[in-house]
């Protein structure tokens, strides 16, 4: 009975560690998260204080560099031309977004399985992101006019890059004695390669997807560069030529804002796909 006692309180108290031990890891994980989203935001206000005040005690000239207050009164001024150029520029991104991934991804694929296909095809993937993108531009907009599809072809050519080299270092990071457990256990190639390689291959993959985002947004703006007619990139142009440097960076403040709201959408849906694994930020901090 003695034993019985103290094998109750054993499993008392181990049970009540554990509990311990998980309330402390949520908490460590809440209080981080707030920590990612308000240390930003306090550089941000603080740097922005800084500028407003220095641009007030010096006497800038607005024309050479507006204080903040100035850019957020454009931007409430002209929300509904930065929100009709955004809305064009985004189904830019997005439509170049998405033919890197369907196009990257399986190519990460080609590659990692076959080696006469890899070696064939590795040097041209280096040429296409040696070659600069806006030397090629004007050649898309000669081939293909001023619509859309020039500015999402920029746009596929600066973001695929990352995905296919990510996906490619996630596939072969895999460790041999995995895949020679995997064997050991019977399980087919088809097998080891869904249950095993591509859970592993994930956080490369999302790191891909994220750099790929911000790039997209690079290469809409610098597709409306060259041939635009609209867009955020076109409305640069247009306040550059104009001197209207608070709308100028009116839009640029737009276009951070869309891209970090993309950004985060991927780290999002990184979070859904693979709760199951630690992921590291751009710091190199663990989450």
């Amino acid at each position: 009975m003695l034993h019985a006692m103290v094998d109750r309180t054993m499993t008392v108290s181990i049970e009540q560690i554990e509990e311990k031990v998980k309330r402390e890891k949520t908490a460590l994980r809440t209080r981080e998260r707030k920590a990612e989203l308000v240390y930003p935001i306090l550089v941000a206000v603080g740097l922005l204080l800084v500028w407003e005040a220095g641009s007030r005690v010096f006497g800038v000239p607005e024309y050479l560099f507006p204080m903040p207050s100035a850019i957020i009164g454009t931007t409430v001024k002209n929300w509904m031309l930065l929100l009709n150029e955004t809305w064009v520029t985004t189904v830019e991104i997005l439509l170049g977004y998405f033919a890197s991934i369907l196009i990257g991804v399986p190519l990460a694929l080609a590659i990692f399985h076959w080696p006469v296909f890899a070696k064939s095809i590795y040097p041209l993937l280096i040429s296409t992101q040696a070659m600069p993108k806006v030397a090629v531009a004007p050649l898309l907009v000669v081939w293909f006019g001023f619509g859309l599809l020039p500015k999402v072809l920029i746009a596929f050519l600066i973001a695929f890059f990352p995905i296919v080299i990510n996906t490619i270092v996630g596939l072969v990071s895999l460790e041999r004695e995995k895949i020679h457990l995997a064997q050991s256990m019977g399980l087919s190639r088809f097998d080891t390669f869904r249950l095993i390689r591509l859970p592993h291959a994930l956080p490369s993959l999302f790191a891909g997807l994220k750099i790929s985002i911000t790039l997209a947004v690079v290469g809409a703006v610098v597709g409306e560069f060259v041939g635009g007619d609209s867009g955020l990139g076109y409305q640069l142009m247009v306040a550059n030529g104009a001197m209207d440097t608070p709308l100028l960076f009116a839009g640029i403040l737009v276009l951070t804002l869309l891209g970090l709201v993309l950004f985060w959408l991927v780290e999002a849906l990184e979070r859904w796909a693979i709760p199951y694994q630690e992921r590291t930020n751009s710091m190199g901090v663990s989450s």
